[in-house]
C-alpha cells in the first residue's frame, strides 16, 4: 500500500502547484516517480542540475527555483543537500520529474530552518524535475 502522497500539477519544466491529501504526512521517505525521463541514470557523486518547488506538508511554499528562472546545480549523493534528496534522486532517470515527501529526519530535523518558514520536526515535500547529471 503506498502513502498518501500531494498530487502535483503541470508537466516537466512547469511550476508545480502541490494539492495535499486528508490526513497526517507519511514517517519514511517516499519517492514518486511523476513523468519518466529517458536519460542516463543519477550516480552518487556527479554534479546534478535540477529545478525544483519545496513545500511544506499541507503549508506554504518556502522555495522554488521555477520563479528565479535558473536552476541549481550541486552535488548529489554526498552529504552536500539534505538526506532526503541524496537517497530519494540517486538512480533517478534525467529528464524525470519526481516527488519527494521527506520527514524531517531526512531533512532540516528538529532545528528546521526558521529564516526559510520551515519549523523543526516539518516534513517537508518537493517536486524535482532532473535537467542534467554530469559524472564528476
Amino acid at each position: 500500500m503506498s502513502a498518501n502522497l500531494p498530487t502535483a500539477t503541470g508537466s516537466f519544466g512547469e511550476k508545480p502547484t502541490l494539492t495535499f491529501p486528508d490526513g497526517g504526512a507519511p514517517a519514511d521517505l517516499q519517492v514518486k516517480v511523476l513523468s519518466q525521463g529517458t536519460g542516463s541514470l543519477v550516480e552518487a557523486g556527479d554534479d546534478l542540475e535540477v529545478n525544483y518547488l519545496g513545500q511544506s506538508w499541507g503549508g506554504h511554499v518556502f522555495d522554488n527555483s521555477y520563479d528565479r528562472g535558473s536552476s541549481i546545480t550541486f552535488p548529489i549523493g554526498v552529504g552536500a543537500v539534505i538526506g532526503g534528496w541524496d537517497e530519494g534522486l540517486v538512480g533517478q532517470a534525467i529528464g524525470s520529474r519526481v516527488l519527494l515527501s521527506i520527514p524531517s529526519h531526512l531533512g532540516y530535523g528538529d532545528r528546521g530552518v526558521p529564516q526559510a518558514g520551515i519549523k523543526g520536526g516539518d516534513t517537508l515535500v518537493f517536486v524535482v524535475d532532473i535537467i542534467d547529471s554530469r559524472g564528476a
